[in-house]
């Protein structure tokens, strides 16, 4: 089941950055099809424990049969509350695989993929209420235009914007179809995919609010790692690297370190891979997704 629902990215370099303690505390909080966090078992002896989160429901079919296995059905932003409930003040170890798992893109009524036919969804959570659809149709032309330029670094944000507003005047973008013959004449010819890849990963961003997320679950990492303790991030894009590189190395996501009355950093991490990890030849002949994967490790202090 694992290898079809997704492929773990530098799995080794991830499980390694985790420095893991066999009776220690480890959170995986992208669970997806479990490929981590088997690695991290393998490790722990019968007194560790692993908790894992993911929303998708998809995901909870994979769970792990194991005493030391833990399961928390929901999203990683919720992760402070959600260890205090299961009585964890603290942890030894957290790591976050920030990729939409290669199961999300194969099924098609997600709506992640421009490979499918599907209505435009595009939630994690099939419980939350935006939709792609909904971004689409009820937007206002300049937070659209500010939608693709940020969250896809998309050239033309502003028309493409206008051809959203326009086309949806007549009738809703619904479909990819809707979508596709509404946008037609702003795709740039020989780079449809590069294009659609970048103007989907604006949607999916902002149903998902995942950089939001993103920022409130690192802030949340350093109250709930113990001194020693590691958080290892692997990101996808220049949007989340960003802010994990920013946080791991000056405790906030923009302007410089904060310094206390005597000139000492006040930062939580400390950096224990100063360029992120990236893979190697062999295994981007395996896994391409592997080929944007950037890698981070930081120390609690």
């Amino acid at each position: 089941m694992e290898n079809d629902y997704h492929v773990p990215v530098l799995l080794e370099a991830c499980i390694g950055g985790l420095n893991i303690k066999p009776n220690g505390v480890y959170v995986d909080v992208t669970f997806g099809g479990g490929g981590h966090s088997k690695e991290i078992l393998k490790k722990l002896n019968k007194d560790g424990i692993l908790i894992a989160f993911d929303q998708d429901p998809d995901a909870q079919r994979n769970k792990i049969d194991d005493p030391r296995f833990l399961f928390v059905d929901q999203n990683f932003a919720f992760l402070k509350n959600n260890l205090r409930l299961l009585g964890f003040k603290q942890v030894d170890g957290i790591l976050a695989d920030l990729g939409v798992s290669s199961h999300q893109f194969n099924e098609p009524e997600r709506g992640f993929s421009t490979r499918f036919e599907s209505t435009l969804d595009m939630r994690m959570d099939k419980q939350g209420v935006l939709t792609a659809a909904d971004v689409l149709n009820k937007y206002a032309e300049e937070d659209l235009h500010k939608i693709f330029g940020i969250y896809g670094e998309v050239k033309n944000a502003k028309s493409l914007a206008r051809a959203i507003v326009t086309a949806r005047m007549t009738a809703p973008v619904l479909t990819l179809a809707d979508f596709k013959k509404a946008i037609a004449s702003h795709i740039p010819k020989g780079k449809e995919n590069k294009y659609m890849a970048q103007v989907f990963q604006a949607l999916r961003i902002e149903v998902n609010g995942e950089i939001k997320v993103l920022e409130s679950f690192l802030e949340q990492t350093a109250e709930v790692l113990k001194p020693g303790g590691r958080l290892v991030v692997m990101s996808y894009h220049s949007l989340e690297d960003r802010p994990v590189k920013n946080f791991l190395a000056k405790g906030k996501f923009k302007g410089e370190v904060e310094k206390d009355f005597f000139g000492n950093h006040q930062k939580p991490f400390t950096v224990i891979s100063r360029k992120a990890i990236v893979a190697e030849e062999e295994e981007l002949a395996k896994n391409s997704r592997a080929r944007s994967a950037k890698l981070r490790i930081g120390e609690r202090l």
